[in-house]
């Protein structure tokens, strides 16, 4: 207990110092409807108490889509943490974990956004300008609350105006609307907003993560992805749900225009960030004051594409978070430190560093150049793998012959790590050890990786472990959405609105992969896969892009709700979780891969449940199926 405690304090100092590089969003104290708004002060405050139920995107404990699917694992003293349980399968109705519906969170903030679009015309000392634009502010998170459900559960109940608390019982039996009524409610909301939102903030020092026309056209383009994807377009195991008078919940027929409407989407965002100045971020945006190699820059230009605060790729970061206890949570210990500066217990498993690439940027087990049978046997580090590999060093193949995104994304037992307190040249890094009884591996039955991997990507290049005792962490905003991420999109979708891809759909995956240091997509498979013709099908292609998303952004809550739209959660989610043995000594004894759990994916949990106490309160709610 004084462990933990000790732990928090450190967190909360980090945290108070620095605040002051994020917008602070949430108010000192909640506003309350008597004096909201009687003036332009309250008023604002009460904007703000609208931004304040923005789930908590970086934080391990509160976003299920950062580590409660297959990419990350836990220690044993951390599966009984509610993202631990949801991997293992833990899902109930009597008390459902990350029960966004039941503990009325994002119901409430729907309400409060309700409330302040109701009442802001009453407030006389603010302009017309702000008005207007706090009103498409609100606008967008009501629409955005409303997705967010959506995505979980399915239908809901659509919730346009604030209820009253003393409305009597009856009225608030409301059953759920249908899905599609749903979608085409968060999209006219997001129309609403873009209309009046600005391109960009005109202050960047205390207006960065307020809502902009780029933020704001993104989220319709990831909200039209959705509705078009399998989970919900024309999906035949919703198709018999419906309410207590008879509607239908779900349309049971696939409608490809809602493919050419997320196309569409995607392209108009794309364009409105281009006009801004968003662009992906590239080996020369990063800064250096040393001289270093191509090799060493595309690995940090992948990790600052993330991780530099509000850089230019981000189209919408978290600002509520500093991502402090993120990067504790996953950065290994650097070198011998004489306490444990940090919890090093989010590990990925070894199925995803099986995804990554080759060099030659096909996946491993299609390429012929690369010894996919002999990928779990050990082999020494060499002067030409010095900036992946410590030289003379033994480590899996696996780890050997892979593409720049592996080593900017993944930490491993003998990884070349450049930054975080090193680079004043390339031969200045750090060389993780974590064999049993070296001082990466386990310390204590809490602080260490259980499948022998690290979450690199998360860790930004400025933090420091100082003195082997405290870690020192540089704050960065999340990202909800970067421009990467809305590239794979538009492939996507142009992808699924043509009978055979074409270089309309290419164009944008190269470019994320010409970023990384690959070939384009046709010249790389036909050159080096051993499935040429893999991009000259739409499911070979429809494959492609999955990967991609899969690769790009991994450990940034993508995958998880992937999985789930694709309908492909049953197919990854139902293989057992593994990783390298920790316990081994020698690099024989760790170099094999153990079972860690038998995780297992039933077609229920494509939904969440709603709580039961919820549907005995209002027995007009239709659980959903399975539950």
């Amino acid at each position: 207990m004084k462990k933990y405690i000790y732990i928090i304090i450190l967190f909360l100092t980090i945290i108070i110092a620095s605040c002051n590089k994020f917008l602070d969003v949430v108010p000192d104290n909640i506003a309350t409807i008597d004096n909201a708004f009687t003036d332009k002060y309250n008023a604002e405050k009460y904007l703000f108490t609208c931004y304040s139920y923005l789930p908590s995107f970086s934080e391990i404990y509160a976003d299920p889509a950062l580590a409660s699917g297959d990419e990350i694992w836990f220690n044993k003293p951390h599966q009984l943490d509610p993202q631990a349980r949801i991997s293992r399968g833990e899902q109930n109705i009597i008390s459902p974990i990350f029960d966004y519906w039941g503990s009325g969170a994002l119901y409430v903030g729907i309400r409060d956004c309700n409330t302040f679009l109701e009442k802001i015309g009453r407030v006389r000392d603010v302009t017309d300008y702000q008005r207007v634009q706090w009103v498409a502010e609100v606008n967008f998170l009501k629409a955005y609350y409303h997705y967010y459900l959506i995505r979980m559960y399915g239908p809901m109940h659509i919730t346009n105006v604030s209820i009253p608390i003393t409305v009597s019982t009856q009225a608030i039996k409301v059953m759920r609307d249908p899905l599609d009524s749903c979608f085409n409610y968060v999209v006219n909301l997001l129309d609403s907003a873009i209309k009046y939102l600005p391109a960009d903030v005109s202050n960047p020092l205390t207006g960065l993560g307020r809502i902009t026309k780029p933020i704001a056209m993104a989220v319709k383009a990831e909200v039209l992805i959705t509705a078009a994807s399998p989970l919900f377009n024309g999906n035949p195991n919703y198709a018999d749900i419906k309410n207590p008078d008879g509607t239908f919940l779900f349309s049971s027929a696939f409608d490809a225009s809602k493919w050419v409407k997320a196309a569409d989407a995607c392209k108009a965002a794309i364009d409105m960030c281009q006009t801004v100045g968003i662009s992906l971020f590239q080996k020369k945006d990063y800064i250096s004051l040393n001289p270093i190699g191509d090799t060493t820059r595309y690995i940090a230009a992948l990790r600052n594409s993330v991780t530099q605060l509000w850089n230019k790729e981000l189209i919408w970061g978290y600002s509520r978070s500093t991502s402090v206890y993120l990067q504790y949570s996953a950065c290994p210990r650097l070198y011998a430190c004489t306490e444990n500066p940090v919890g090093s217990f989010m590990s990925p498993t070894l199925k995803i560093a099986e995804q990554f690439y080759s060099y030659r940027g096909v996946p491993i087990n299609e390429d012929p150049t690369w010894d996919y049978a002999n990928r779990y046997k050990i082999k020494k580090g060499t002067q030409k793998d010095r900036f992946f590999i410590e030289e003379n060093e033994e480590t899996a193949n696996l780890n050997f012959g892979r593409e720049y995104r592996y080593y900017s994304s993944l930490s491993f037992d003998r990884d070349t790590w450049f930054g975080n307190g090193k680079g004043k040249d390339e031969k200045d890094v750090y060389h993780i050890h974590n064999r049993r009884g070296e001082f990466s591996s386990i310390i204590d039955q809490q602080q260490y990786g259980i499948t022998g991997y690290f979450p690199k990507k998360l860790v930004n290049m400025g933090s420091e472990i100082r003195d082997g005792k405290s870690f020192v962490a540089e704050s960065y905003a999340f990202p909800i959405i970067r421009l990467a991420d809305l590239y794979l999109y538009y492939a996507e979708a142009l992808n699924e609105t043509k009978l055979t891809p074409d270089v309309s759909v290419t164009e944008y995956i190269d470019i994320v992969r010409n970023r990384a240091g690959l070939e384009g997509v046709v010249a790389s498979w036909t050159k080096y896969s051993s499935k040429p013709d893999k991009p000259t099908t739409k499911s070979g292609m429809r494959e492609i892009i999955q990967g991609e998303r899969l690769i790009e952004l991994a450990f940034e809550g993508k995958r998880f709700w992937d999985l789930r739209r694709w309908l492909l959660a049953e197919k990854y989610l139902n293989q057992p979780v593994k990783g390298w043995n920790v316990d081994g000594n020698t690099a024989d004894e760790y170099y094999k891969v153990t079972t860690l759990f038998p995780q297992t994916f039933s077609t229920r949990e494509y939904l969440w449940p709603i709580s039961e106490n919820e549907i005995v309160k209002n027995p007009n709610l239709v659980q959903n199926p399975g539950w």
